[in-house]
């Protein structure tokens, strides 16, 4: 049953691609994903500067002066495949910024009877996104070393471990709109193996690239579904 409604609220979410409303914030969020991705490509060069690692980049890759070799084709194919890690913490930036509008197209299309809500204070979601951030960033630094200890098992590690995150930081912010801060998270505990199931199944696409600048927002209506698919008593659909 948990797995139908993970696959049935990830479908429901692809239908609704013809909706010109959902299209518009879908296509804003590509465009803002790929900026991000940008940003932390770069940010990731300096960091490599910073530590010292430029010779061994300019080795491996050629002369690189960082900010000059930015938007190379080189430096492009070279984010393209940093894409698998750094879209992690990209998706998690994007939910406080598109999360209310996506979740409200859903919403009005398909579960109109929902009462409307205002949506959360942007520096509410600002603060929530940048501490999870932190979070996020942090678990997948340790990982690193586990990944080393375990090499054949490290992709399977990334994706449960970042599923676990992504998934517990998307349904939270879902369910917060309806629920509040504490709803949420007794509703995130009570179904915390579906919620674990559909963050995973939301990273292991976010390792491809370019399939991953549309996982964020089709993430965010998935997870909406998700929400009320999993305890549809909460609204209860009235009839005339």
């Amino acid at each position: 049953m948990a797995v139908m409604d993970v696959i049935g609220s990830f479908f429901a979410a692809i239908g609704q691609i013809g909706d010109r409303r959902f299209r518009r914030v879908l296509f804003r969020g590509i465009g803002l994903t790929f900026v991000l991705l940008i940003a932390a490509y770069a940010g990731f060069l300096m960091l490599l500067n910073g530590l010292g690692a430029a010779q061994w980049v300019q080795e491996l890759l050629g002369n690189i002066s960082w900010v000059g070799d930015l938007f190379t084709w080189t430096s492009f194919f070279l984010m393209v495949v940093l894409s698998v890690f750094l879209m992690v913490p990209v998706a998690s930036a994007i939910t406080s910024m598109f999360l209310d509008e996506v979740a409200s197209a859903v919403e009005d299309r398909h579960y109109p009877h929902v009462p409307k809500v205002s949506p959360l204070p942007f520096s509410e979601g600002l603060k929530d996104t940048v501490n999870f951030l932190g979070v996020l960033i942090f678990a997948n630094i340790v990982g690193l070393i586990v990944y080393v200890l375990f090499p054949p098992m490290a992709l399977f590690i990334f994706w449960g471990m970042n599923g676990f995150l992504l998934g517990r930081e998307y349904f939270t912010l879902a369910a917060m709109r309806h629920l509040g801060r504490d709803g949420a998270k007794r509703l995130r505990k009570k179904h915390g193996g579906t919620i674990w199931l559909a963050g995973t199944l939301m990273a292991m696409p976010l390792s491809i690239p370019l399939i991953n600048l549309v996982i964020p927002i089709l993430g965010a209506a998935t997870f909406t579904h998700l929400f009320h698919r999993l305890e549809p008593q909460q609204f209860p659909a009235t009839s005339d």
